[in-house]
């Protein structure tokens, strides 16, 4: 031990390095263990361990932490078993006044898909993905006490209720805001009277490295009994 310590008081630059290197390793090696981000300066981990890829039978909590935005899938088609269950999961979904408004269109046929790609602002994804579901509503415009149209809140409900299902089973998912409603509902045969909401991408991800998500802290969001 004392040569070594003589050692680095007589070659203190290559100490340093050696020291430096040490740090390193060390720091890459609690990364991978933990699966935390790396800050390389100041040099730290993250905050948080990065989610875990998604799993059959995860919780619901960890649907949330692994559920992400997937644009890039297999050429893999979703299993009928598995399009049934996440179809399921919207139907068990919460409603005002238990109203169920929402109705869903799926897309499976690759020419429907790269017809619907061209209406929804010529999204590559929307083609790439083996379903599109088309969520739609058929309502009577229903207003809440609160002044809010209850279909708007209820479809998206359905659809979180979908998208977590669709985690838990391997699955990934992906909103679609971006497309002409009236192109879409002249291209599958929807009658006028109802209103189509959002579009989802569905299929079996190219990628499945989770990401960190990104969000305002609770401190931000939260305020208790007033503003």
């Amino acid at each position: 031990m004392s040569s070594l310590l003589a050692w680095f008081f007589a070659h203190p630059l290559s100490a340093a390095f050696l020291l430096l290197i040490l740090f390193a390793v060390i720091l890459f090696l609690l990364a991978f263990w933990q699966g935390r981000a790396i800050s390389f300066w100041p040099p730290r981990l993250g905050e948080r361990p990065l989610p875990r890829p998604a799993s059959p039978g995860q919780n619901v909590m960890e649907a949330i932490r692994t559920r992400k935005s997937v644009r890039l899938f297999l050429d893999r088609e979703v299993e009928q078993e598995k399009l049934d269950r996440v179809l399921e999961a919207a139907r068990l979904a919460p409603s005002a006044s238990n109203r169920q408004e929402w109705r869903f269109v799926i897309v499976r046929r690759p020419e429907t898909r790269r017809l619907l790609a061209g209406i929804a602002a010529s999204q590559s994804h929307v083609y790439n993905a083996p379903v599109v579901i088309v969520a739609c509503a058929e309502t009577d415009e229903y207003v809440m006490q609160c002044g809010q149209f209850c279909y708007l809140i209820d479809v998206a409900i359905a659809l979180d209720h979908l998208n977590l299902e669709a985690v838990e089973l391997g699955l990934g998912a992906c909103w679609i805001g971006a497309f002409d409603a009236i192109k879409v509902r002249q291209l599958l045969g929807i009658p006028d009277e109802i209103r189509v909401v959002e579009l989802m991408v569905l299929g079996y991800p190219a990628n499945t490295t989770p990401v960190e998500k990104t969000r305002l802290r609770l401190d931000e969001i939260v305020r208790y009994e007033h503003w």
